[in-house]
């Protein structure tokens, strides 16, 4: 069983950043075979993705909507995502999630073939 714990979100104003992490863990999970994913969602509305990184970490993909201002990478000798975003706008405001699947051979945005998920955490951005 693979457990995710997301961690760095809060309450910032229009223009700033801020970093997130997601941690595994779990019995016999090997990190550097999952896809980590994150994805978000505001109230009323759907999951949506944002970015995610291969196993290997050897490449990543980004959400048209956030690809100039979020950085994802990986360190998998500590089992841990990082998503770094900056010039964060009132619209960024939700709950980040990070989810993990088995490795897969292109880019899954979608969150239903994800899983593993942590309980997320609040990103709050003030105009």
């Amino acid at each position: 069983q693979v457990q995710l714990i997301e961690s760095g979100g809060g309450l910032v104003q229009a223009g700033g950043s801020l970093r997130l992490s997601c941690v595994a863990s779990g019995g016999t999970f090997s990190f550097s075979t999952y896809d980590i994913g994150w994805f978000r969602q505001a109230p009323g509305k759907e999951r949506e993705f944002v970015a995610l990184v291969t196993g290997s970490a050897d490449s990543g993909y980004r959400a048209d909507s956030v690809k100039d201002r979020v950085t994802i990478s990986r360190d998998n000798a500590k089992n841990t995502v990082f998503l770094q975003m900056k010039n964060l706008k009132p619209e960024d405001t939700a709950r980040y999630y990070c989810a993990a699947r088995y490795s897969a051979h292109f880019y899954d945005t979608r969150p239903d073939h994800y899983n593993y998920w942590g309980q997320g955490t609040q990103v709050t951005v003030s105009p």
